[in-house]
């Protein structure tokens, strides 16, 4: 990897040292040799001249052609340089980059990470010092192991373009590794992360395995060793075990479609007890059909109770975590499925043997019980007799409580006749109580009146006291001014108009002078 970076810096700064010497030394080389081969006339002239045969590209390096006359008079002023548009430019950079970037490997941290509904993904990579636009389409980005993420560290292999309208350029990536783990490591992790996050590893989402199934099923290559040992050990230990293979490719490209394809097959048939979705051992990338989405995913589907056994002991796959069973081997998982006959014998003749003993004990215990049941046991008639003076006594003890319960209620009623009070004693009684009552309230009422006309008369004599008229009866008037009354001489002015109230009537006066006391 370092020697192909190496390669690949070499061959980058190569190709920018080119474009720099093609942009600017070709031009100036062209000018110096016009200049040594032309007279010395106006330094404007010659330079507008010079300047009218730069190409409108970098051109590749050549022997200068001899120039023409240089221009007299009128025509040296119309000469110009000639001026690049922003979209000629950009055309110029597109076709040098791409060109000399057809096809790179970079190494960066990813960014900025957008996975866009389209299925195209656009992010960018960076290192410690800069970084550049990426983007990697559907048709690419969909053949990753893995799913790329902000922060990962990758290596991706792509070719550099320029988008005129904006000028900026971009790598558009053809494929990715990350850096440290590798492709399908990652991919099983983030597989193996969400699924767990979904729930599908939970135990009690699990299903139990029947436990002398009839029927098994078997989801694996027809011509493998897996298969063969399967049968093997089935045959070994339960001959009476249907077996039904599901012939599907358990490596290469399409073969998770069919061990999904064989799942559902099984299901929708319904006459299985038990499915074994496994193979025999290999490498990762041999293994990794049973580490694909879509076949966990109809593991957890299945209604018949699936058992994962792939690779051997070591192997780990995302089939063995969503997997109602995970068996170390596919032998071990037909040993899981089919107990050995003799085994079923021995526990069927122990069992016998016990049913016997505890039949034995049990019809021991209701022997004794129903002994001791006899001996509890009494003369029928005895317990009707028993029954009798039982009622009897009963009867009689009612009666008497009845008779108490009658005198008594007797004696609260005469009790309750004597305290009894005549209706009409008690509506003279009453009748009474309201001629008194309204007597006084009679003298009340004169009282109340009588006070309140005494204090009447002192308010009114307060009031007639206090009146202004009692004070203009003795000779004083009371002064106004616009209708107000006047208590203070600070509100009248010399020429002001007043008029004065006394006792049989009012006249009107002009304030000739004001005149205020001094206060002491």
């Amino acid at each position: 990897m370092a020697t192909h970076l190496e390669k690949l810096g070499f061959r980058i700064l190569q190709a920018l040292t080119e474009l720099i010497f093609s942009f600017l030394f070709d031009p100036i080389f062209d000018l110096l040799l016009a200049m040594a081969d032309k007279p010395t006339t106006s330094s404007s002239g010659r330079w507008s001249h010079l300047l009218k045969e730069i190409p409108n590209h970098a051109p590749a390096a050549k022997s200068p052609a001899p120039l023409p006359p240089e221009p007299l008079g009128e025509e040296m002023s119309d000469l110009e340089p000639e001026v690049y548009s922003v979209s000629q430019i950009n055309k110029l950079v597109k076709k040098q980059l791409e060109g000399n970037f057809n096809s790179i490997w970079i190494q960066g941290e990813i960014s900025n990470f957008k996975a866009h509904t389209s299925g195209h993904h656009y992010f960018s990579l960076k290192d410690d010092k800069a970084q550049i636009s990426a983007v990697m389409f559907k048709g690419f980005n969909s053949r990753l192991k893995f799913r790329p993420e902000s922060g990962m560290e990758v290596i991706v292999k792509g070719r550099i373009t320029v988008y005129e309208p904006r000028g900026s350029y971009q790598i558009f990536c053809e494929s990715m590794e990350p850096v440290g783990a590798g492709a399908l490591q990652k991919a099983f992790e983030q597989l193996k992360a969400k699924l767990q996050a979904e729930g599908l590893f939970e135990v009690s989402r699990k299903k139990a395995l029947p436990t002398h199934p009839q029927r098994i099923g078997v989801v694996t290559s027809p011509t493998g060793a897996a298969i063969q040992d399967i049968l093997n050990v089935l045959k070994r230990r339960s001959r009476r075990a249907q077996v039904f293979v599901i012939p599907a490719r358990v490596q290469g490209a399409g073969s998770a479609q069919e061990v999904v394809s064989g799942i559902e097959l099984a299901n929708r048939w319904g006459q299985l007890d038990v499915l074994i979705v496994g193979r025999g051992g290999g490498s990762i990338e041999d293994l990794w059909s049973f580490n694909e989405e879509i076949v966990a995913r109809a593991i957890v589907a299945s209604h018949i109770p699936v058992i994962s056994a792939v690779g051997h002991e070591v192997d780990f796959t995302i089939s063995d975590f969503v997997a109602d069973l995970r068996a170390p081997t596919p032998s071990a998982a037909a040993e899981v499925v089919a107990q050995s006959e003799e085994q079923l014998l021995e526990k069927l003749k122990f069992f016998t043997k016990s049913l016997r003993i505890g039949v034995y004990q049990l019809l021991e215990n209701y022997r004794k019980q129903t002994q001791f049941l006899s001996r509890q046991l009494i003369d029928p008639r005895k317990y009707l007799q028993d029954c009798l003076l039982r009622c009897d006594d009963w009867t009689q003890r009612l009666l008497q409580t009845m008779g108490r319960q009658i005198q008594h209620k007797r004696m609260q009623i005469r009790l309750n006749q004597s305290r009894l009070i005549s209706p009409e004693q008690i509506l003279r009684e009453l009748k009474k109580q309201a001629a008194n009552l309204s007597k006084l309230l009679a003298l009340a009422v004169q009282s109340q009146i009588k006070s309140s006309r005494h204090h009447w008369q002192q308010a009114t004599g307060l009031l007639d006291s206090l009146s202004p008229l009692r004070v203009v009866d003795r000779g004083y008037g009371i002064v106004r001014k616009d209708q107000q009354l006047v208590a203070d001489v600070s509100q009248l002015k010399q020429g002001d108009s007043v008029e004065v109230e006394l006792r049989d009537g009012f006249f009107v006066s002009e304030i000739i002078n004001v005149k205020r006391k001094d206060k002491k």
